[in-house]
Order: structure tokens, then C-alpha cells, then sequence
């Protein structure tokens, strides 16, 4: 999906979407995707099909990455993906995580009075929303926007090592200091929950765990327990040369034993071009899918970050 997109030389990337795997599936795709290239080639899903367009003015070499997983127990789960993939189109290519904060949380805002507006809605949609923002001149830096619980992964050293923090009630528990490391890390990895603390147009029940407020709650170090103080969900970030970044949708670990199938995912990925890990990641969970995989959608990007020192003539531009 998504071939024909440019990254350039220095970076490697692939997506794909599915309404999931196995003989039980959804009734449509709620997730989405959203690439930007290099070029300002802009690719996403509208309709549960690939659409492009030109972003007009997009600075050469920039690209941005995200994935997002509609919530359809609220009500325009699709739609509200959608919306989200759409409204980043109008957000300026950013080169700090202040700046993008500040055009995030301003569409976060404006969706909300949209779809608040919408008299056959009975409740709020949402959203996650995982987000890498790569500048042309970073030399491996990239910008982490992220809420809810798809994930950005970090694969190598025979490691699959989550950079995001899920934004989940064991999540919102930990923060409170009512939950202690080994327990949070057995509710968030060691099995899957459909419940979410927080959501891009919905909102979050961080501030108040007995209410939804209508804001979007930043996990800053300062707020974060000592375990997980070095992840929050606006940040900067490293990308090394030789690993694989994964942004994912949950349907991927919406099984019995999450932190076992995605200890498969080194030796399934890690040596692949991003087009191969996809192909990978898609063909073991057709053929070799987790026990007790719940239907789900599927939405994943895999990114690597080419050495400079690579001879980059010898590697295809994959989409």
C-alpha cells in the first residue's frame, strides 16, 4: 500500500492497512494512516480506500508518519480517524514539539465542536494517535506526538522495546502511585484491554478519573512514575540506523499473550527492509496469528533510517 511515495535517501519506510486477519473480521477498517514524503506527497484512507494529494508547500525532504485507530464504540470511529488523517494535511510541517502540540491540540479542539455539532451522534468519537514527525535536516531526530494505545516500537538487538506509554486506566492508576511496575507492565503488556484513558477528539480521564474532560492530557517526566519518566508522550527522539520503528494499531496485540507474539517480532523484522517488515508482520498474523487473536483492524508503518555512510544506490525506494 502506499508504493509509490518517496522518502528519499535517508529514510526507509512502508505502510499497509487491513480490516484485520483470520476468518472473523470487522465490518469495515477504523483505523487510518497518514505519510507524508518527502516530495509533500500526502497518503491516507478515506473511505476504507488509499487516497493521495499534494500538500502545497510542504518543505522538501520533511516527511511525517502517523497511525490511528478510530474508536467505534463511541459512534463515527471511522469518521473520526478520518477526520483526524485530514486535519494533519493543514498542519504545517513542524520542527519542535511545542509547535506541534500547540496545532494538535488546536484540531483536537476544533473536531470536537464538529462533531459535538453532529445531531445523530449519541456520544464523542475518538481517536489514537501515533505520530512520528521526521525534519529534513535531523540526521536521525524525529518528533514523538502520541494518545491512547497504538504504539511506536523500537526493534533491534533481538528486542521489540515500546517507546510509548498506553493511555490506559493501569496507565492513569500508575500516575496516582497506586500501581506498582511489575503490575502495570502484566495489565498494559502481559494482556490487552478494549478500555482507553484518553483519545484524540474524545478526551482524557487523567485529570479526573470519575469524569471525561474535554482536554488532552500531556504525560510529562514530571508526572510520570520513576519506571516510566523517560518515556513521555511529547518528546524528541533518536532513531538509530540499525533498528526497525514500528508505529502500530493494538489489533497487532489484542490476543492472550501480547508480550509473547510481539517477542516474535525480532526475528520476524529485524533484518528487513521496511516493505519486507510489513509484508512480514501482515503474513504472520494470516498464517501464524497469535492465540486468542480478537477481531481487529490492522494498521502498521515500519521505518528505518538509512546509515549515511550506506551506499543508498543499491537500496529500492520502498513506499
Amino acid at each position: 500500500m502506499f508504493e509509490h511515495l518517496n522518502f528519499g535517501a535517508r529514510l526507509d519506510v512502508a505502510a499497509h492497512s487491513a480490516v484485520g486477519a483470520g476468518p472473523v473480521m470487522r465490518s469495515e477498517n477504523q483505523d487510518n494512516c497518514l505519510l507524508i514524503d518527502a516530495a509533500g506527497n500526502a497518503a491516507f484512507l478515506a473511505g476504507g480506500l488509499p487516497q493521495t494529494v499534494a500538500v502545497a508547500g510542504w518543505p522538501p525532504g520533511h516527511v511525517r508518519l502517523a497511525v490511528l485507530d478510530g474508536m467505534g464504540g463511541h459512534g463515527h470511529g471511522r469518521e473520526a480517524a478520518e477526520a483526524v488523517a485530514a486535519g494533519l494535511l493543514a498542519i504545517p510541517a513542524c520542527r519542535d514539539v511545542d509547535a506541534l502540540s500547540t496545532h494538535l491540540n488546536r484540531l483536537h479542539g476544533a473536531l470536537q465542536r464538529q462533531f459535538d455539532a453532529l445531531e445523530e451522534s449519541t456520544a464523542r468519537p475518538g481517536t489514537t494517535l501515533t505520530l512520528l514527525e521526521l525534519p529534513p535536516d535531523g540526521n536521525g531526530d524525529a518528533l514523538l506526538w502520541h494518545v491512547g494505545d497504538s504504539r511506536l516500537y523500537e526493534i533491534a538487538g533481538g528486542c521489540a522495546l515500546p517507546l510509548t506509554v498506553d493511555h490506559v486506566p493501569a496507565t492513569v492508576l500508575a500516575t496516582a502511585g497506586l500501581v506498582e511496575e511489575d503490575a502495570w507492565r502484566h495489565h498494559v503488556h502481559g494482556r490487552h484491554g478494549p478500555q482507553i484513558a484518553q483519545a484524540f477528539i474524545l478526551g482524557n480521564t487523567f485529570a479526573d478519573p470519575a469524569r471525561l474532560d474535554d482536554d488532552l492530557f500531556a504525560l510529562t517526566p514530571d508526572i510520570l512514575p520513576p519506571w516510566l519518566r523517560a518515556l513521555p508522550d511529547r518528546r524528541a527522539i533518536l532513531l538509530r540506523s540499525d533498528a526497525l520503528y514500528l508505529l502500530a494499531t493494538d489489533g497487532f496485540w489484542s490476543c492472550l499473550d501480547p508480550a509473547g507474539f510481539v517477542a516474535r517480532w525480532p526475528s520476524l523484522m529485524a533484518h528487513e527492509a521496511a516493505s519486507g517488515a510489513i509484508a512480514a508482520l501482515f503474513r504472520e498474523m494470516e498464517t501464524r496469528p497469535p492465540a486468542g487473536l480478537q477481531p481487529d483492524n490492522l494498521t502498521a508503518i515500519a521505518l528505518r533510517v538509512r546509515n549515511p555512510g550506506h551506499d543508498e544506490t543499491a537500496l529500492p525506494q520502498d513506499g
